[in-house]
């Protein structure tokens, strides 16, 4: 069965906006400070994964959030609808703005929903959440932590090749590009387990 967090990015490998891509780190900060950057953190002090992996302003509403949500599902079974519509809607800004930062997209990613080529969508659970894998959420999810990890370190090597390739070529190689798409789909579907927006077991997998 599919996984219910799905992220689509439309690819963009050719005719790249050299000048936008010359400066993105420097274009995506307004972003950066709201949604974070390209990594994994939950409440600053038990998982990080990356290099400057904070989640941003946002972020840290929706961890608090998180928290929040893990006594009301684990005690009462409930995921209060405000907060899940607020973490979602997080998630959907955050994949927008990391396929900017990623060079996976050029167009500038909007503040707030409105439509972009890269896309997140959560299924909402049809049963009763599963207390027993949200109670023990944090433990499950160590061997994603210690994995994303790796992914991501030789995510942010091969950025640093295709940020040179695309400023001299104008064309972002294409393994190079899935393997950022598949870091990306791994990072967010792990976020989202992390946030309670889904109790199924996010695959060890890049598609």
């Amino acid at each position: 069965m599919a996984y219910p967090v799905t992220i689509t990015v439309e690819p963009l490998r050719t005719n790249r906006n050299r000048l936008t891509v010359a400066f993105r780190l420097l274009l995506a900060i307004p972003h950066l400070i709201l949604v974070g950057g390209v990594g994994f953190s939950l409440s600053g002090r038990f998982a990080r994964t990356g290099f400057g992996s904070e989640t941003g302003l946002l972020g840290a509403v929706a961890i608090f959030l998180a928290i929040v949500s893990w006594f009301t599902i684990v005690f009462a079974g409930s995921h209060i609808v405000g907060i899940r519509q607020f973490t979602a809607f997080y998630m959907r800004w955050r994949v927008r703005a990391l396929a900017y930062l990623m060079l996976l997209e050029d167009q500038y990613p909007p503040f707030g929903d409105a439509e972009y080529p890269a896309t997140l969508t959560v299924t909402d659970p049809t049963g009763p959440r599963d207390r027993v894998t949200v109670f023990f959420r944090l433990l499950l999810a160590i061997p994603h932590f210690i994995v994303l990890f790796f992914i991501v370190f030789a995510w942010w090597i091969t950025a640093i090749v295709s940020w040179f390739l695309i400023l001299f070529t104008g064309e972002y190689p294409e393994g190079l590009y899935e393997f950022g798409v598949g870091t990306l789909r791994w990072l967010l579907r792990v976020e989202a387990y992390m946030l309670l927006l889904v109790d199924e077991y996010p695959p060890f997998s890049l598609s």
